[in-house]
């Protein structure tokens, strides 16, 4: 009776979920292009974004990349691509800047803190976006993170000073949000809807 009991309970102990590195990661699971984050080793599966956050996401990168790229400033990449941040931390910014001096972090992947990492919040993605991306790109020294709020229309840009973030700006529609490690760099919500109407 008790070893009934024993293996009741047992069977009803929920399913330890396997922590993994990344290094795992990339040797047992197959190539995939749906974003996949590792947190605290944890393998986090997201849905597919909708078009419209595709859009913006690609209108950011093309501005961002025509700035970097006409001054010779280091490289942009757009997501699926992995920011290795330590072996249990993996994320998947949707716009991320390296400058030519902190290239070194680009070897296989990106293995090491970008100097820019951008997040178009989309649905169901307000909380990651906001609160644990926010705190884990000013844990690892992220210099400057963008969010871009579709729903709301706004753009929020925050600095890294002595080790936390700061607000630089926040614009919404036609103002214009501008980036403090990259002098002259601004984009305004109403500028990324503009493009993807053209």
């Amino acid at each position: 009776m008790a070893t009934v009991e024993t293996n009741h309970l047992e069977s009803a102990q929920p399913a330890v979920k396997r922590r993994w590195t990344y290094d795992e990661l990339l040797a047992e699971m197959p190539e995939t292009n749906q974003p996949s984050e590792l947190w605290d080793g944890e393998l986090i599966m997201s849905p597919v974004p909708h078009p419209l956050h595709q859009t913006i996401v690609g209108t950011v990168y093309r501005m961002l990349y025509e700035f970097v790229a006409a001054r010779n400033l280091g490289e942009v990449y757009i997501s699926p691509i992995d920011i290795v941040l330590s072996p249990t931390r993996v994320v998947q910014p949707d716009v991320v800047y390296i400058s030519k001096s902190n290239f070194g972090i680009v070897t296989d992947r990106i293995r090491g803190v970008p100097d820019l990492a951008v997040e178009v919040i989309s649905q169901g993605s307000w909380r990651r976006d906001r609160v644990d991306k926010k705190a884990l790109y000013e844990q690892f020294g992220v210099t400057e993170y963008w969010i871009v709020d579709i729903e709301a229309r706004t753009i929020e840009v925050f600095a890294r000073v002595r080790n936390a973030y700061q607000l630089h700006g926040r614009a919404a529609g036609a103002k214009v949000a501008k980036s403090k490690l990259l002098t002259g760099f601004g984009v305004s919500f109403a500028q990324l809807e503009t493009r993807r109407a053209s």
